[in-house]
């Protein structure tokens, strides 16, 4: 299996602040808005990141001593 547990937790939250975004864009309604000019850039360009990252990340396993 290419992706563990924890890439598709970590792609959940990316999706998530991506929704929340651009919902919070709908809600603000205009196009000079704070949150549409500031805010929500910032947070989209990090959680689209965030998603690639999740996608390469590989957790190194840890090797069990005998004994």
């Amino acid at each position: 299996m290419p992706l563990e547990p924890v890439n598709y937790i970590m792609i959940a939250m990316g999706v998530s602040v991506i929704t929340a975004s651009y919902w919070g864009m709908y809600l603000e309604r205009e196009v000079d808005g704070v949150f549409a000019l500031f805010v929500s850039p910032v947070t989209l360009i990090g959680s689209y990141l965030w998603i690639v990252f999740a996608l390469l990340y590989h957790p190194k396993r840890q090797k069990k001593q005998p004994g």
